[in-house]
């Protein structure tokens, strides 16, 4: 059974109580709509640049943004082809947010589907052993378990993972960087697990309900420090798994983890209110926080299309037609939309005067 060896040091502690007064405050920021959607736009076109520039990706920040506009850059079709790829899987991860439950293995497998083919079928563990070697030299600097354990590890981690979020033993920070760290360590594929591991630590933080809105990214933080990331995943007296690695104390990973999303928020805190200062006043906040997720996420494309039909919205929140329907008819009960179109082939939905006014003031 998975049970990760840690300290809570002193500094762990310190982030700890930073990230909390950070997340309460940024929760409480009188922030309107526009302004919410252009600090969610930036997270993710930084989370995409920066964890693909982790892995070596060589677009800028500025190419990033044009390349998931369509734009092409001729010698860099692959790292188009990555950003892309990612951008989509951080929009899957981020409609998984608001699923309830336990967090699924198979999603991570297609959320790592999308990160590599751009589509959302599951992949299958690596069928081999495989190594990470150093660029420079060429030595090892870490042997994952063997293919035959991966399985195994994998579900151990997640039932670790899901009982912590279930019982809240440890404080969420940590079961993020400790649910990071093992993904990494078991390298489940032979490509895309520092990716996919960053997007799953997203997954975790947003559905304990430290996703802020989805205006923040850990992704600069750890390409900024790339060399402490990498240090501190670095853990046991030897490169290989079964020498120490498996038992390893990574009180260093988790401190690293929990300073960075402290710094990380602290940035966040006043950049939002920087923003927000500078926009005509409006506080939607009180209405905001009377939506769910889903409808918050909703508000955007309403701004964008004015109206959807229970297709249109399925697709956008990755959720089922039929579950779309139910809820269309309650969120219309409860006065979020209004029906635009009644006619039973094309009925079509737009938001209510209330939340309408949110988008369009």
């Amino acid at each position: 059974m998975f049970s990760p060896t840690f300290t809570i040091t002193p500094s762990v502690a310190t982030a700890l109580m930073a990230i909390e007064g950070d997340r309460q405050a940024i929760m409480e920021l009188p922030i309107n709509v526009e302004v919410l959607a252009g600090l969610r736009r930036t997270a993710r076109l930084v989370a995409t640049h920066y964890s693909t520039q982790i892995e070596g990706n060589r677009l800028t920040q500025a190419q990033v943004e044009e390349a998931l506009q369509g734009a092409h850059f001729p010698g860099r079709e692959r790292d188009e082809a990555e950003v892309r790829n990612y951008y989509g899987a951080l929009e899957r991860v981020e409609s998984l947010a608001t699923a309830k439950g336990p967090i699924d293995e198979l999603e991570l497998c297609r959320v790592h589907g999308l990160v590599m083919n751009g589509k959302a079928a599951s992949s299958p563990y690596r069928p081999g052993q495989n190594v990470i070697r150093d660029a420079a030299t060429g030595g090892i600097v870490y042997m994952p378990p063997e293919a035959h354990d991966v399985p195994e590890l994998m579900v151990e981690l997640f039932e670790w993972l899901n009982r912590q979020l279930a019982g809240r033993e440890l404080p969420v920070p940590i079961v993020a960087a400790i649910t990071h760290y093992q993904y990494a360590t078991i390298h489940p594929y032979d490509d895309g697990n520092g990716r996919t591991a960053r997007l799953l630590t997203t997954l975790v933080l947003h559905r304990a309900g430290y996703g802020l809105k989805g205006i923040y990214s850990l992704d600069e933080h750890y390409a900024r420090n790339l060399h402490a990331y990498y240090t501190a995943l670095t853990v046991g007296p030897s490169h290989n798994y079964y020498m120490g690695r498996a038992e390893a104390d990574i009180t260093g990973f988790v401190d690293f983890f929990c300073q960075s999303m402290a710094d990380a928020l602290g940035a966040v805190r006043s950049r939002a209110a920087d923003v927000q200062a500078r926009t005509p006043s409006r506080d939607d906040s009180v209405a905001l926080r009377r939506l769910d997720p889903r409808r918050r996420r909703l508000l955007e494309f309403f701004r964008d299309h004015g109206t959807a039909t229970t297709v249109e919205m399925a697709a956008y929140l990755s959720l089922s037609p039929r579950t779309m329907t139910g809820l269309a008819r309650k969120w219309v009960e409860d006065g979020f939309l209004e029906i635009h179109d009644p006619s039973r082939k094309g009925r079509s939905y737009r938001l209510s005067p209330t939340y309408d006014h949110l988008i369009n003031q």
